[in-house]
């Protein structure tokens, strides 16, 4: 006689609770999903609008020091030429420290936001 408890038997008694278990254990990792995705896309679409708000910051600053240094070298194109020049010299260092600056901070953000527990509201 073989007293071991058969495992097919029991899967069989227990199918519909153990099918019931495995559909709910998929809705929560679909809710946990949902919920740190829209997490992730509201912090990007705040940088983006972070990013269009400096943008504007920083045309409407050009123009302006374009005007005052026109008037202070007494030209326009002398004035305008040296804020072309600033605004390259801002934009080759923001691109020489992209990596410092933008992309390793967002990638923190996104993991932080991956990694975080259940938090209460």
């Amino acid at each position: 006689m073989n007293n071991t408890p058969d495992i097919w038997q029991f899967l069989e008694e227990n199918k519909k609770m153990i099918q019931e278990y495995v559909e709910l254990k998929i809705e929560i990792f679909n809710l946990k999903f949902i919920r740190k995705s829209s997490s992730i896309g509201g912090i990007l679409i705040w940088i983006m609008i972070l990013a269009f708000s400096g943008l504007l910051i920083l045309f409407f600053a050009g123009i302006t020091l374009g005007f005052w240094l026109s008037k202070v070298f007494e030209s326009n194109i002398a004035g305008f030429g040296a804020t072309t020049g600033i605004l390259l010299l801002i934009t080759l260092i923001l691109v020489l420290a992209r990596k410092q600056l933008f992309i390793n901070p967002i990638i923190r953000i996104i993991i932080r936001e991956q990694t975080k527990e259940n938090e209460e509201a």
